[in-house]
C-alpha cells in the first residue's frame, strides 16, 4: 500500500495546526477554563478588572498562535514550495529540493485531525501535516494508511 502526494503549508494551516496542538494540551485547557471562569465571576459581580482579566486570558494565546503561524510561514525556507510526502508500508518520506527524509511507522508518536488537516506527529512536538484541501479524495487513502500501521490507541483521526 502506497501513497504519494504534495502539500503546501501556509499560515493557515499552520495555525489551524498550532491551535488544535495548544487547546488538547493540559496548559491550553486550564488557560481558557480560568478566562472563562473569570467571565463567570464578571456576570456575578460587575468588576471590570474581572471581565478585563477573562478577555486577555481568551483572547491572547489565539492571537499570539496567529502571529507565530505568520511569522513561521513566512520565516522557514521549506513551507515556501511543496512538500512531497510519500505514505508506505515502511513509513513516510517526505522529499524536497532533493532531500529526503525517511521515518518509520513505530517512530511515530500519534496521529490526529484537525478542521483542515491530518497530522502525523514524528515527536511530541514535530509533525507531518497534510491538509485535507491539498489531499481531496485521496485523504482517505491517507486515513486508511496511517491506521493499518499506527496501533489504534495512537490514531484520532476523523474522517
Amino acid at each position: 500500500m502506497e501513497i504519494e502526494f504534495d502539500v503546501k503549508i501556509t499560515a493557515n494551516i499552520l495555525y489551524d495546526y498550532m491551535l488544535h496542538h495548544t487547546y488538547t494540551k493540559l496548559p491550553g485547557i486550564m488557560g481558557s477554563v480560568v478566562g472563562v471562569l473569570m467571565l463567570v465571576l464578571y456576570a456575578s459581580n460587575r468588576q471590570p478588572v474581572c471581565l478585563i482579566a477573562g478577555l486577555v486570558i481568551l483572547l491572547y494565546l489565539p492571537w499570539t498562535l496567529l502571529v507565530r503561524s505568520g511569522r513561521q510561514a513566512l520565516g522557514t525556507p521549506a513551507f515556501k514550495k511543496p512538500l512531497h510526502y510519500r505514505l508506505s508500508d515502511e513509513g513516510i518520506e517526505v522529499s524536497q529540493d532533493g532531500t529526503v527524509e525517511r521515518m518509520e511507522w513505530d517512530d511515530m508518536v500519534r496521529a490526529v485531525s484537525t478542521f483542515g488537516s491530518i497530522v502525523v506527529y514524528t515527536t511530541p512536538v514535530n509533525a507531518c501535516i497534510f491538509p485535507k484541501k491539498d489531499l481531496g479524495d485521496a485523504r482517505y487513502k491517507v486515513i486508511e494508511i496511517i491506521s493499518t500501521h499506527m496501533p489504534p490507541k495512537k490514531v484520532r483521526i476523523r474522517g
